[in-house]
């Protein structure tokens, strides 16, 4: 009897384990789909903004032509 509740005892602390892995797992993958998703933001804005700065140096460049 003293084995069969060791053994069952045994089998939910590793069910524990195993629940505790997967929750940490799936946390992990979360964090990882965050971090490309702002990765890939990042890189969107960077665009833009290098986007912005070659049309201000255009429109620049036009506006010194006009001058002359």
């Amino acid at each position: 009897m003293k084995t069969l509740l060791a053994i069952l005892a045994a089998a939910a602390l590793c069910g524990c384990g195993v629940e505790t892995a997967t929750t940490a797992a799936t946390a992990a993958s979360i964090k990882k789909q965050e971090l490309e998703q702002g990765q890939k933001t990042l890189q969107r804005a960077q665009e833009k903004i290098d986007a912005a700065a070659v049309q201000m140096q255009q429109r620049a460049a036009s506006a010194a032509d006009d001058s002359k």
